[in-house]
């Protein structure tokens, strides 16, 4: 469906057809929700929100919030932020599914709390404390609004008319009205100097929603409905054409989830005439953690993204259930009706909606996948045998999504455990996102597995790029050749560098040949191709041994042609996940030539 030819005026007739508004149960269909949920999940829940409502509510002075532009740190507010959201989740859900009031005094409490926040955007997106004539929208506000506008709904009937007045009013100032009536939010359209990515998914998702919830001037709503489909088409357009996202599969669960939340409810607005799950696009980009998955429980690590993203349930079931992708029931997530660690309602409330059906099985992936655009190559030894030799590389560009300078990066899986990494993610601090991002290993070309050119990295931008030579893929190999010197700086002095990478299927338990061939263009220079891993490393005359039986690789080099360092980066800072030690495995070529190659033969031992 063409977001684009949606008009003002046709959504206000669909918007005057529609029948009411009921995107979820209510009263006495909600026994259905708590009978599939089953009574351990509720019991747990009405207990967790007993507590809750005995707590005091998490503070959030002005110091704590200034914090990261004194410091840099953001965790602070945001944690604290995140405990009060997940007390209001925890309440609203036991009210919506007990529906005896016992709840009704701690909502409005936590409720009012919010409400009075000076910022809902997170410190890092405003920095300052809002003007109030003036707040800032980002991911966090309208994850905010949307929050607010279903509990709304859920059990707006106990609440206080107070209360539900001023939700409406700080809504609409907060987010609702700045969304229609200012242009400076960035990620409202794609401009030629900056893309949209999954900001514009989740901003649209949570304002455009609310909106759906609580908006009753029809023309007013249909404004709102347009510009946020003129928004999403932009949004489609960051996709490759195979479905793919140069973000990482963590940021399709986060972007392309919002997606599908405001999918749901303008369906349920509009009777199904505004239906943002039907086209044939949307059902590739759908896929793409099916697509992405190395073995079971593991996923492509590229960009910000790390190697074990969790995918809501309720956004698995309803799209298989939409889409007639049963698959995306198989990656292995596993129902969790406990709130314990949300940025949004959106995701526990549809956990309890759309719970995902009980089965035990992990989808390992097909033999190989190709995302043409984007140039990622993923290759399975064995579908059927997760404990057997994964790959992924990619080509790309150094100004993608999230952004990390990685073109020709590679990750090798053995016996269910990464053995040659990308690292995914580091710490989102200020420096990470600010000008010093590429002095952060996990964001530069130090952090992966792409070579070094006479001791200059990748250079940032979208010109430092790779194009691919040749793509192929059989029953006995899988091949990727790029061409990569244009990733590296003028002054790293290098006219050619290909880097070919074969996954070969025809030796016993597999095999990756990785051949980095370069030639400079002034005579000598010196030349690294470096492999980075987070196991032990291990080095002999002729081969390197990384990790071990238990899931390792041996590197086979010829000694007369390379030599073998290494370099150790310990304590390395991850979002949300615990500090990583990385080795860079550095095999520099001998001798200084104007040419020359090196080659790797890379085995799971």
């Amino acid at each position: 469906m063409e977001l684009r030819r949606w008009n003002v005026r046709h959504v206000r007739m669909v918007l005057e057809s529609a029948p009411a508004f009921s995107p979820f149960a209510r009263g006495a269909a909600v026994a259905a929700v708590r009978s599939r949920a089953g009574e351990d999940a509720v019991g747990q829940l009405l207990a967790a929100a007993q507590a809750d409502a005995a707590e005091s509510i998490p503070a959030l002075p002005a110091d704590l919030y200034l914090e990261f532009m004194r410091t840099g740190r953001r965790e602070g507010y945001e944690d604290a932020q995140r405990q009060r959201r997940n007390m209001l989740y925890r309440l609203t859900l036991a009210e919506w599914l007990d529906g005896q009031g016992a709840f009704v005094d701690a909502i409005e409490n936590i409720a009012f709390a919010r409400l009075e926040e000076t910022n809902w955007a997170w410190p890092a997106h405003a920095r300052m404390l809002d003007m109030p004539d003036h707040p800032t929208v980002d991911l966090a506000a309208a994850m905010t609004a949307l929050d607010l506008a279903e509990m709304d709904y859920l059990v707006g009937d106990a609440l206080s008319p107070s209360l539900r007045a001023r939700l409406r009013s700080e809504i609409d100032r907060r987010t609702v009205a700045p969304f229609l009536e200012r242009n400076d939010h960035w990620w409202l359209h794609s401009t030629p100097d900056r893309q949209v990515n999954n900001w514009t998914a989740v901003c649209v998702a949570g304002v455009v929603g609310a909106a759906c919830y609580l908006e009753t001037d029809l023309d007013r709503l249909a404004n709102i409905i347009t510009r946020g489909l003129h928004s999403l088409a932009d949004y489609l357009e960051t996709f490759d054409s195979q479905g793919g996202s140069s973000e990482g599969p963590d940021y399709w669960s986060y972007g392309f989830g919002n997606y599908v939340v405001l999918a749901q409810l303008l369906h349920a607005r509009t009777r199904g005439q505004i239906d943002l799950l039907d086209d044939p696009q949307i059902r590739e980009i759908a896929q793409f953690p099916v697509r992405t998955v190395l073995t079971q429980g593991l996923w492509a690590s590229f960009s910000d993204s790390d190697s074990n993203p969790t995918f809501h349930p309720g956004l698995l079931s309803h799209l298989a259930e939409r889409l007639e992708l049963p698959a995306l029931t198989e990656l292995g997530m596993q129902n969790d009706f406990s709130v314990e660690v949300f940025n949004q309602f959106a995701w526990p409330l549809r956990q309890f909606a759309w719970p995902l059906p009980e089965r035990n099985v992990a989808f390992g992936g097909m033999s190989h996948d190709w995302f043409a655009d984007m140039a990622w190559m993923i290759s399975r030894l064995d579908p059927g045998d997760p404990n057997s030799l994964r790959l992924a590389i990619k080509g790309g560009h150094n100004d993608e999504m999230h952004n990390q300078n990685d073109v020709g990066s590679l990750i090798v899986v053995s016996k269910g455990k990464v053995v040659l990494t990308d690292p995914g993610r580091g710490r989102y601090s200020k420096a990470y996102f600010g000008p010093e991002r590429y002095s952060n290993i996990m964001a530069s070309s130090r952090g992966h597995s792409v070579p070094v050119v006479n001791g200059h990295e990748q250079a940032e931008g979208h010109q430092h790029a790779a194009s691919v030579i040749t793509h192929s893929h059989g029953a006995d190999a899988d091949r990727l050749t790029l061409a990569m010197a244009a990733a590296y700086p003028a002054e790293a002095g290098i006219t050619s560098l290909e880097r070919d990478v074969v996954f070969d299927r025809s030796v016993r338990g597999g095999r990756v040949t990785l051949s980095d061939s370069y030639g400079f263009a002034n005579g000598a220079g010196t030349f690294q191709s470096v492999l980075v891993t987070p196991l032990v490393v291990e080095a002999g005359p002729e081969s390197v041994h990384i990790g071990d039986a238990e899931g390792g690789v041996s590197v086979r080099f010829d000694p007369q042609a390379v030599s073998v360092s290494t370099e150790r980066h310990d304590g390395v800072e991850k979002q949300y996940a615990p500090s990583v030690d990385l080795t860079r495995v550095l095999f520099t070529a001998l001798g200084n030539a104007a040419s020359g190659q090196v080659n790797l033969e890379i085995s799971p031992l």
